[in-house]
């Protein structure tokens, strides 16, 4: 296993953690789960950078990590949605196309075609990233991120298509 892979799968372990530290009733439980929640999503650069610096990337790596991201960020989303900190349509918007896009490059790598984490997708993971965590310490700003984490997803799903275009039109 590379140390890329391995940083990939911390990242889906803390999600258990983060997920137990939100919900349980403990005195500063969602202070706990934002500090887990930002580790982990700092683990999405760290991870990336280890494969490339290590020169290990492998196509098992490109298919996991942004699996690991969707998976943290929904087990992030329900969350919220069920403490009445998110709207579940704006949960609904983001998940889906998560989904969507996963689809995406399940039909481009059928094709033999990797797709790459666009410019557009790393700001969109930023934004869900440090929303969630605004949320979570309830800070003031924490709603107006996740409106502009959600913006930046429809937006990033929409160019995710377009350039994929040539696979659905021959």
């Amino acid at each position: 296993m590379t140390l890329a892979t391995a940083i990939t799968f911390a990242r889906i372990l803390l999600i258990p953690v983060f997920m137990f530290l939100v919900t349980s009733r403990l005195q500063y439980g969602d202070t706990a789960a934002a500090v887990i929640f930002a580790i982990a999503a700092l683990t999405d650069s760290l991870d990336g950078y280890a494969a490339r610096m290590r020169k290990e990337v492998t196509r098992f790596g490109q298919l996991i990590d942004p699996l690991a991201d969707k998976l943290l960020v929904t087990a992030a989303l329900f969350t919220l949605v069920e403490m009445g900190r998110v709207s579940s349509w704006i949960a609904i918007i983001i998940v889906g196309r998560e989904f969507a896009v996963s689809g995406l490059r399940i039909v481009a790598a059928v094709e033999g075609v990797v797709i790459p984490a666009s410019t557009l997708g790393k700001v969109k993971t930023a934004l869900q990233m440090v929303a969630i965590v605004a949320l979570l310490l309830q800070w003031p700003f924490g709603p107006f991120l996740m409106i502009l984490a959600t913006v930046f997803t429809v937006l990033s799903g929409v160019e995710y298509f377009y350039n994929s275009r040539g696979l659905f039109l021959g």
